[in-house]
């Protein structure tokens, strides 16, 4: 019996060994760190409440709505990208914020609320808010009109509804894959977006169809393997008020990208088709019943190709980036002396694919370290633009006095497509290196006190060795030595 207990215990334990390495290599899926953030309590009524949230250290998959806010009306979202490089690691954090246009003046209070992100959940205690009167004149947002109040989809009623004729309304709705240039530059930013327009009389019988569920396959259509493609962040549907032809018309956006064409071959996008539900209206409306009958009609865009215009001649054609750029530099101090570390930030702002942006390694002359660089980059998307900053962090240590000639350590070569010419962003601020700072002497005589009169009349001021120092240490080291000899010996004539 106790030998059959030995071999079970033996037995479990084998299992557990061989089940552990198992259960250790399925690590849960990392959803990142996210919080929310929100604006600030007091501002002018033609400003906007923000609300925003930031996720670190994992890419957006998903998120929920951000909150509707009484009185309060939604007005765009804009995302932000940061990506900064340190030591050959690249840590991003994406901030994505919801704008709020208030309705009047006065006092609100948001109640509090939660919204999912990447499977997390994230609370707010909400916050009291206090809209004041405008400051100045404000120019109406893009799409700022009255809030929209849906498609209007009736609830049908319970029970058989009477036998009924229907007819088909005739809609002016449109699907439409529109850019923002007619061509463009290899390189160059070309913002797409796809759109569907409606008349405002046509909210009664159009409505959505399985949106969520047909959207990714018009992207997968859309997506083009000759463009570096930076995707807008945007995922509720809303609503804008635009002029189409003199006539006042909806415009829901599907989709939208900024894409940089890698090579002048043109840009064909397909034509592709979206699936609405639309109903038949009832030639006699009768009271009590939904008057009208359940269809469908796909709508189509047109098929369109841009163009793209290979850069001019230049010998670094292939590694110039491409955009609207200008330098900004700036140090971390104002004095600069030999043997001290400063740091030079090489920062590029502007419109443009900042992924291609990349400093050519500067070469540093005689009497001049340089380490670096480490690398950030801000992305922002909003209102159909790209652009934000990319910026280069280097330590310098002089070794030499004089002028640091930094035009020379750093160039970058881009290309402007507004102006269709080369342009060198080359640096302006020119360091000037002192010598190393004296230290403070510790002693300094004081003319009136007469202890350093009489001590600087009877002070020595022979000469001495450079080493005298080390023949004394070497003598105290003979010395010690001698003592040690003696001590052993005294100690084996003891013993004896």
């Amino acid at each position: 019996m106790r030998l059959v207990l030995v071999v079970f215990c033996w037995m479990r334990l084998l299992l557990l060994l061989l089940l552990a390495p198992s259960a250790r290599a399925q690590p849960a899926p990392a959803s990142g760190a996210a919080d929310i953030e929100l604006g600030l309590g007091t501002f002018p009524l033609n400003e906007y409440y923000t609300i925003s949230f930031r996720l670190r250290g994992a890419p957006l998959e998903r998120y929920s709505a951000f909150p509707d806010l009484e009185g309060f009306k939604k007005s765009g979202k804009s995302s932000t990208t940061t990506t900064r490089i340190v030591g050959g690691q690249s840590f991003t954090e994406l901030i994505i914020t919801q704008r709020y246009a208030a309705f009047a003046e006065g006092e609100y209070e948001i109640k509090p609320f939660s919204m999912k992100v990447n499977g997390l959940t994230l609370e707010s205690a909400g916050a009291k808010l206090k809209v004041g009167p405008q400051q100045a004149p404000a120019t109406p947002a893009p799409g700022g009109t009255a809030p929209l109040q849906g498609l209007g989809l009736l609830d049908q009623l319970f029970g058989k509804p009477k036998p009924q004729d229907y007819v088909e309304t005739r809609d002016q709705a449109f699907l439409a894959l529109t850019p923002d240039k007619a061509r463009v530059f290899v390189g160059e930013g070309l913002h797409v977006a796809l759109y569907f327009y409606l008349r405002p009389e046509d909210q009664a019988v159009l409505d959505f169809y399985d949106f969520a569920g047909q959207l990714p396959a018009i992207i997968r259509q859309l997506h083009l393997r000759t463009v570096w493609e930076e995707s807008f962040d945007e995922q509720e549907v809303v609503p804008e008020n635009v002029t189409v032809g003199d006539q006042p018309f909806l415009r829901y956006r599907l989709w939208e990208a900024e894409l940089y064409p890698l090579n002048a071959e043109p840009l064909t996008f397909p034509a592709v088709e979206l699936k609405m539900r639309k109903y038949k209206v009832a030639k006699k409306p009768a009271e009590g019943l939904d008057n009208r009958l359940e269809g469908y009609k796909t709508y189509r865009s047109a098929p369109l190709t841009v163009p793209v215009v290979p850069l001019p001649p230049h010998p670094l054609r292939d590694q110039v980036p491409v955009g609207n750029y200008e330098l900004k530099e700036f140090f971390d101090r104002t004095t600069f002396r030999t043997g001290r570390t400063f740091a030079y930030t090489f920062g590029v702002e502007g419109e443009g694919n900042l992924a291609t942006v990349n400093l050519p390694a500067p070469v540093p002359p005689a009497g001049l370290e340089l380490y670096g660089p480490e690398v950030q980059q801000a992305l922002t998307r909003q209102n159909g633009r790209v652009g934000g900053r990319k910026s280069f962090r280097f330590r310098l240590v002089a070794r030499q006095p004089g002028a640091i000639n930094l035009d020379t350590l750093f160039q970058l070569i881009v290309f402007n497509p507004a102006t269709a010419r080369y342009d060198t962003l080359r640096p302006k601020l020119q360091p000037i290196v002192a010598g190393p700072e004296r230290p403070a002497s510790v002693l300094r005589p004081i003319p009136t006190d007469p202890f350093y009169r009489q001590a600087l009349a009877d002070a020595n001021a022979t000469v001495r060795p450079r080493g005298i120092y080390r023949d004394v240490r070497r003598y105290a080291n003979l010395f010690l030595g001698v003592l040690l000899v003696f001590a052993l010996w005294g100690w084996w004539q003891a013993r004896r």
